[in-house]
């Protein structure tokens, strides 16, 4: 009853607009914003869920990688051979690739020949179908004379779905388009084709890729189009591709970079997600189908499906007798009969209704005008929805691009191909205007391939020989920052023979092995308040220090900071300690107290030659200091001298320490174990416990007497003083040339263009003041070869100092994508592609790791020789750290922790970063010192 209601309906409506009738039978089919829009979202959905390695087993759309990890950048070049397979024939191209030429100026040369693939070898068995592949690849040798001698690089197209652990291997998941070849699901089909031109012989081939034609599409495109970093076809099938950062992609190893990922996107609905979107139309498509369940989405929106589901709907408004007053003939019941090249001609703008016309009639139908109008619209909304749906998946791809990069506007290139593209007349305006509609913030460029798929192929393997030979160039020129077990044991051991020299010589060693004439670590009886004062860089702190007697946790702690102008730093002395002085005057009003007269500590981070524990000569500037009138000057006289001048305030100075000392007794008062000081930061420098028996200098530097004197301490003031503090000073570690045979030309480069070439060549290699600029040297380098920034050497990059080493601990950070190193890269001027970021985290990663192994192999030669004075099997000792590499860096102290512990495997070290650093250490040496009368 029902239907007779409905036919009575329809017949009612039969005079009216021919076009509205079709629009109302089709509703479903005609798909608003908000649906695209909540389809785009689904697809988005399945994309994430088949990048994970959690849900990809059960994912309907698998997201394949294809281990191709860079799009063309103008640079590739070269000769390669390229197989083509993926449709009722096949082509055999020889590529020619020249560099810095676009495909539209002739950069890209193609000969190429097709050859048919007989029917039965579409059925048959795989190894079959791969000789007639290679017969035909040798056919074409012959026939191009082409040298069968010489070997040959080739690139394969291969359009069906695989999945690839490397770019030269891929299984095959499942045949499609008809191909159904027995033996090859499961199994390599790259290793399939070498088998086979084994098989053929006489040919000397080696397969460097395998390439979906939808990869192959983009990368095409890209050749011309830097931008373009997405591949589409919609023809016979479809797909897209795109490039996907590499950190997403869980069945890859590394997160280095970007992977261009292959959707597979046909297979989208597959899980149901687009169930409350197909129509009867599309259910009697997919029950007709030789893959029942499967493709969903490519059989709503491909070539292979398009004029069926055209043909379905016609059928169907004929029987209601919507059309053709309900004639229905033999022809239009036949399956396949309306093909997609039928549509594209029943949409053509002048003759669309004649070529209606004359389709329907070669049906064995005699429609009227509006039967012609009607069918014509209903090829139009069929269309249209592909269009549509396409639109969706491609603004799910765009929208995750520039979440990825964190855009807020997103400029990219899609490479197309595909029949239905290239011939539709009306579909790619469609889909342009629709996805604009979707994504307004992003400017999307759609750019038509030719004869993509087999350029692509060979411009896949191109680019792979190119990454492949900027590796290798790169490898080659970090290599001697690469430094092995070996080298570190004997850095281990020159250091040892640098402390032990040191020890015994005044004068020219080239690790000073500094006296301190700081006796003793804190106990924690220290109490009381102490002025604490500190020089070691750009700035100068003075601070303020409560120390409350047993209770560590609760000293109490006011600082302030104060900057050293540059031409403060490289005046005059006077000048220098005049500005301290005024500093100190600051501070001490800040904190009201100008008119007590507090002891005093006094972090000085300079090499001196000490005689007491109050008095220090400079022994030399470091770390860009340059002010006149102070190397061979007691440094705690300058600074009495400068107060005087001021005559505003006093101060007790009790104490002249080093950073690394001040460091060491601040952990101290944490740790009793603490007796190593360790400073990693804008310089370095290491302190420790020594014996005093083995410190011959202080006779030398001091006389006899002021030994005798120190001696006498160790007997009289407390008969337990058997150590002494030194500051190794071990930056000047080869500068008598014990370390020529590690040091890189850059390293050199680094040298000579400092404030003292030839001075503290091993602090050169591992501190905070040079690690960038040596990164500097290194890119200049790797950009003049071309191998970075596509050869563009830029100002920034040339001028000094631009590399900070803050910017090191910046890229190398775990949690810092590449897009934001690209945006430090812009920062300083230098304009990076993805692969230039990859290879500048790799440059400051591979310098950054020298530099701790360095300080490892320093550290193991210091705590090993703690534990032989002592006639220790096995040592525990604290190292208190400080400075900004150890500290900010995300690996430098892990790789310097796990280096000394290779290098001293006796010794058990804790490293503990000091909280207050060397201004608190300087007070507690001024109280220990005060409080045991060794002053």
């Amino acid at each position: 009853m029902l239907a007779v209601h409905l036919v009575s309906f329809f017949f009612s409506k039969l005079q009216e607009d021919p076009t509205k009738k079709v629009d109302r039978f089709l509703y479903a089919m005609r798909l608003h914003d908000d649906q695209l829009s909540d389809i785009s979202a689904r697809f988005q959905a399945e994309m994430k869920k088949g990048l994970s390695v959690e849900s990809n087993a059960a994912a309907a759309v698998k997201m394949l990688p294809t281990h191709v990890r860079s799009t063309p950048d103008g640079s590739e070049k070269g000769q390669f051979l390229a197989l083509d397979l993926g449709g009722s024939k096949f082509k055999v191209l020889q590529v020619k690739v020249r560099e810095g030429m676009g495909i539209r100026r002739g950069g890209v040369e193609m000969e190429e020949k097709t050859y048919p693939i007989p029917k039965e070898l579409l059925v048959g068995r795989g190894t079959e179908l791969f000789d007639h592949v290679s017969e035909s690849l040798k056919d074409f040798l012959h026939e191009k004379n082409i040298s069968l001698d010489k070997k040959h690089p080739l690139a394969f197209t291969f359009s069906f779905a695989c999945e690839q652990s490397s770019l030269d291997q891929g299984s095959l998941l499942g045949w499609s388009k008809n191909y159904r070849a027995r033996g090859l699901q499961g199994k390599d089909v790259v290793q399939a084709l070498r088998d086979a031109i084994d098989r053929t012989g006489g040919m000397d081939i080696e397969v460097l890729a395998m390439v979906n034609d939808t990869v192959a599409t983009m990368m095409t495109c890209g050749f011309d189009d830097n931008y373009c970093e997405v591949g589409l076809i919609i023809g016979t099938g479809t797909n897209a591709c795109y490039m996907e950062e590499l950190r997403h992609v869980d069945l890859v190893e590394g997160d280095e970079g970007r992977m261009c990922v292959n959707t597979e996107w046909g297979a989208f609905g597959d899980d149901g997600a687009l169930d409350d979107y197909l129509t009867e139309f599309d259910r009697d498509v997919d029950a007709a189908s030789n893959n029942q369940g499967k493709q969903i989405f490519e059989k709503m929106v491909s070539g292979m499906y398009l004029g069926e589901l055209v043909r379905l709907v016609v059928l169907k408004m004929a029987k209601l007798g919507l059309l053709f007053d309900g004639h229905v003939s033999d022809a239009l019941r036949t399956k396949g009969k309306i093909t997609t090249a039928n549509v594209a001609a029943m949409e053509e703008y002048k003759n669309g209704l004649k070529n209606t016309r004359d389709i329907l009639t070669g049906l064995s139908l005699t429609p009227s005008q509006d039967d012609c109008i009607a069918v014509q619209h209903v090829s139009t909304i069929v269309s249209f929805r592909s269009s549509n749906l396409v639109a969706a998946g491609l603004a799910a791809i765009l929208t995750r691009i520039k979440q990825n990069r964190n855009l807020r506007a997103l400029r990219i290139t899609v490479g197309v191909d595909g029949a239905v593209y290239k011939t539709h007349p009306q579909y790619p305006k469609r889909l342009h205007k629709v996805v604009r509609r979707l994504l307004p913030e992003c400017h999307v460029r759609f750019v038509l391939s030719d004869s993509g798929s087999s350029k692509g192929a060979a411009l896949v393997t191109a680019v792979a020989q190119r990454l492949a030979s900027q590796k290798r160039k790169v490898d080659e020129t970090l290599s001697p920052f690469r430094l092995s077990h070996e080298q570190l044991q004997l850095v281990k051991a020159r250091m040892r023979a640098g402390l032990e020299a040191g020890l015994k010589r005044k004068g020219s060693t080239a690790i000073k092995m500094l006296p301190s004439f700081v006796y003793r670590t804190p106990d924690g009886t220290e109490h009381g308040k102490y002025l604490a004062l500190d020089l070691g860089g750009t700035n100068f702190r003075a601070l303020l220090v409560n120390f409350k007697k047993g209770l560590q946790q609760n000293t109490r702690l006011h600082h302030k900071i104060y900057t050293i102008p540059l031409e403060i730093m490289q005046g005059t002395g006077e000048e220098l300690f005049d500005h301290i002085a005024e500093c100190i005057s600051d501070f001490l009003d800040y904190m009201g107290l100008k008119n007590a007269r507090l002891p005093a500590g006094f972090t000085f981070s300079f090499p001196c030659e000490q005689t007491a524990l109050d008095t220090g000569t400079l022994v030399s500037w470091t770390k860009g200091f340059k002010a006149t009138d102070c190397e061979g000057h007691d440094v705690v006289s300058m600074l009495r001298e400068a107060i005087k001048r001021r005559n505003d305030f006093d101060l007790d100075i009790a104490a002249v320490v080093n950073d690394t000392v001040g460091t060491m007794m601040s952990c101290a008062y944490e740790d009793p174990q603490c007796e190593v000081g360790l400073i990693a930061g804008t310089g370095t420098n290491v302190c420790y416990m020594e014996e005093l028996k083995n410190i011959e200098k202080t006779e030398q530097s001091t006389g006899q007497k002021q030994g005798d004197k120190m001696r006498g301490e160790k007997k009289v003031g407390d008969a337990e003083i058997q150590k002494m503090c030194i500051n190794t000073e071990w930056g000047g570690l080869g500068d008598d040339g014990s370390l020529d045979d590690i040091i890189t030309p850059y390293d050199v480069e680094v040298d000579q263009t400092s404030i003292n070439p030839g001075k503290q060549r091993f602090e050169k290699l591992t501190s905070g003041m040079y690690l960038g600029e040596v990164v500097r040297q290194v890119l200049l380098d790797l950009t003049r070869g071309g191998l970075l920034f596509r050869g563009h050497v830029t100002e920034a990059l040339k001028t000094a100092g631009i590399f900070q080493t803050k910017y090191l601990s910046q890229i190398e950070s775990d949690r810092l994508a590449l897009l934001q190193v690209r945006s430090i890269l812009q920062g300083l001027g230098l304009d990076s592609t993805c692969n230039d970021s990859i290879i500048v985290k790799q440059v400051c990663g591979t310098v950054s790791r020298r530099a701790a192994q360095l300080c490892g192999a320093g550290m193991a030669a210091v705590v090993d020789k703690i534990r032989e004075n002592r006639g220790l099997d096995h040592l525990n000792v604290t190292v208190g750290v400080d400075g900004a590499l150890y500290k900010l860096h995300p690996h430098f102290s892990g790789v310097l922790q796990e280096t000394a512990r290779v290098l001293a495997p006796q010794c058990n070290v804790t490293f503990l970063p000091s909280e207050e650093g060397s201004g608190k250490g300087a007070a507690l040496i001024t109280a220990v010192a005060r409080q045991r009368g060794e002053m």
